[in-house]
């Protein structure tokens, strides 16, 4: 099986973002100097990764006012959810090892394989 990660996704910060979102649950946000904090980035790379996660349709980007202070929430869209479950599952396909081949069963294909020296 092949498994593609989501370049996306894939870059650290991102992943970071993706993660920290995709733990909320479904249409909850945080403000963008809270995922700030959580993630200890700087605004202008925040910003430039959520522009393009945001590009992708992987977050929404929602700017309101609250009274007269400007306040920026991020979230994660349901395509954002489902890209991230998509990219968690191609990961674990590239980091579980392959299956053992089966065993046989056949005791006459057994014996034949065994050498001499090892009957005795």
């Amino acid at each position: 099986m092949s498994a593609d990660l989501d370049p996306v996704i894939h870059s650290q910060a991102r992943l970071r973002i993706m993660t920290t979102l995709t733990a909320l649950p479904a249409g909850d946000r945080l403000t963008f100097p809270r995922l700030q904090q959580l993630l200890d980035a700087t605004a202008g790379n925040l910003s430039t990764h959520l522009r393009k996660l945001e590009d992708a349709g992987y977050v929404e980007v929602v700017k309101s006012f609250r009274g007269r202070v400007p306040s920026t929430e991020v979230g994660a869209t349901r395509d954002g959810r489902r890209a991230f479950e998509d990219y968690l599952a191609a990961l674990q396909a590239l980091l579980t090892p392959p299956a053992a081949p089966a065993a046989r069963t056949d005791p006459e294909a057994d014996r034949s394989a065994t050498s001499p020296q090892e009957e005795r």
